[in-house]
């Protein structure tokens, strides 16, 4: 007799997958909670003028976008290339303001925040301000005179450079 026996054949034990699905799960909520989601989608020129006294919004601010400028590449053979203003993901008419801000009030913020809402313009640099006039006369008349300009931060005589 020997003390120490033979192993019988040189198989690996098999993997232990007790653990897979908390592992599985463990990604899941990982990438749940640090996506976030593109609310629209620019069919409008981005490029922002320059600004050296800015002040951030904070994240709990009740916020209405309105995105005015040039539009995209993609978008100036259906539409023109004169700037035009985007409300959601359409090209929208200045007479159309009054309406989409009281739906996004109603429906996105609530009624309770009509008092407090802020109307965020992100105003293409290149845009005429008549439009911006325009935009801005139609929310006068129905009282919502919290208005923000979205700009870059940074020298303002950077905006003349061409």
């Amino acid at each position: 007799m020997s003390k120490f026996k033979k192993k019988k054949s040189g198989e690996l034990p098999p993997v232990s997958t007790a653990a897979l699905p908390d592992i599985v799960f463990m990604l899941l909520f990982f990438f749940m909670t640090v996506t976030t989601f593109k609310k629209d989608d620019y069919k409008v020129a981005q490029k922002f003028p320059y600004a050296d006294q800015i002040q951030k919004l904070d994240k709990t601010d009740p916020v209405i976008y309105i995105y005015a400028g040039t539009p995209s590449k993609n978008y100036q053979k259906d539409v023109g290339s004169q700037p035009k203003i985007q409300l959601n993901d359409k090209f929208a008419d200045v007479s159309e303001i009054k309406d989409y801000w009281f739906n996004t009030l109603n429906t996105d913020l609530g009624p309770e925040f009509r008092n407090v809402a802020i109307t965020a313009l992100k105003v293409d640099g290149e845009t005429n301000m008549g439009l911006v006039a325009d935009i801005k006369q139609n929310l006068r008349e129905i009282n919502a005179l919290k208005i923000n300009y979205t700009t870059r931060n940074g020298n303002s005589s950077k905006n003349f450079e061409k």
